[in-house]
């Protein structure tokens, strides 16, 4: 079996190296002589990290290439069918689905999360392009929705879960390893805190530090940053922590197994990234998210959550009181949030089975 990839990847995003991780991992447990080859934005790097060929992004001779060879085309998984955060990714994936569509090679549309789409154009495109797919599976039943108003209906389509959800728990030692080394306390409650950058807007960091430095204070807690897209979590969460001494910005990058290790040493996470929360879930970890994009509200409803607010509207007075709110109940959301993720867990190794279903269809 030949697999051709296409996500991003390659671009230091510690959400969308996890999936692609868990992706090879579950595609190797189904057959340990699957070829697969990636299209990255620094081939070397993924060759390096999860062991697979590589293709440069724009280097299309070599795209063709490996599309030629494959037995399908996965696009996914992530948030690449939107045009939100980019107004032109979206393009680039549905132009390496053409390419795909152009050598008749089957595509599967893996454990997306859909939209939103905004224009004609774009919308348009992404019904031609979509109704030409083998499959889809897409990770939230938002993204059903979605795909129904965009008139998206011929391939068999199915909700599963991020793919980052397949992935297995790791030991918590090399977490603490990196704690010590960064000067983090040991005696004492961490509550992990994940940032980004959007759009330039100031409120929500505000409303972070104020908060952070409430609960450092009142619950004798430590916060530490975690960084999921290095450097620029890092560079955001440095404003926000302002120097404090109850704050500890992690000013490194990590690998996937690293992540989930520092994740799992937490007592809470407080996130804005999508698959810091997908971690805390993974890790066993209570978790309190904050809405910048559709896919938040989506995975929190799929385990029975909801955002504390969004980056507009959060006021200090929310957060604190949901962080109260969990802080008390958190041995009863990590038994809930268990049995729930228990389930997603299956429904994300479900994305492989189906891609090999769909690869060997004549």
């Amino acid at each position: 079996m030949r697999i051709v990839i296409s996500g991003y990847y390659g671009s230091k995003n510690a959400g969308d190296e996890a999936m692609l991780a868990a992706m090879i991992e579950v595609f190797l447990s189904i057959d340990k002589k699957v070829h697969i080859t990636v299209v990255s934005a620094n081939p070397d790097d993924t060759k390096k990290r999860h062991g697979v060929a590589a293709v440069g992004l724009t280097d299309i001779f070599a795209i063709v290439g490996a599309i030629r060879k494959a037995d399908i085309l996965i696009s996914g998984g992530g948030s690449l069918l939107q045009n939100v955060t980019s107004g032109r990714s979206l393009y680039y994936y549905l132009g390496i689905i053409f390419l795909a569509h152009l050598f008749n090679k089957p595509v599967m549309l893996y454990a997306q999360g859909i939209g939103p789409i905004y224009g004609q154009t774009a919308r348009y495109l992404m019904k031609v392009l979509g109704n030409k797919t083998e499959c889809i599976t897409v990770r939230d039943k938002g993204s059903l929705v979605e795909l129904a108003t965009l008139g998206i209906t011929r391939p068999p389509i199915k909700a599963t879960a991020d793919p980052v959800l397949a992935i297995n728990p790791v030991s918590k030692e090399k977490g603490k390893e990196i704690l010590t080394r960064c000067g983090v306390p040991a005696n004492c409650p961490l509550v992990g805190l994940s940032v980004r950058e959007w759009r330039g807007w100031q409120h929500y960091k505000d409303v972070l530090r104020q908060t952070s430095h409430e609960i450092a204070e009142k619950y004798s807690a430590h916060i530490v940053f975690l960084p999921m897209q290095f450097p620029e979590d890092a560079q955001t969460a440095e404003l926000i922590a302002d120097d404090s001494k109850n704050c500890t910005v992690l000013k490194e990058e990590y690998t996937t197994t690293e992540l989930l290790s520092l994740v799992g040493n937490m007592d809470l996470i407080i996130s804005i990234r999508l698959h810091a929360l997908i971690f805390a879930g993974v890790m066993g970890v209570p978790m309190i998210g904050i809405s910048y994009d559709p896919k938040i509200d989506r995975f929190l409803d799929s385990i029975g959550e909801r955002p504390v607010g969004n980056l507009q509207s959060i006021t200090k007075g929310e957060l604190a009181d949901e962080f109260e709110r969990k802080w008390t109940l958190r041995d009863e959301y990590r038994g809930n949030n268990a049995a729930m993720m228990k389930k997603l867990r299956e429904l994300a190794i479900e994305n492989a089975r189906i891609a090999f279903e769909t690869a060997k269809k004549p």
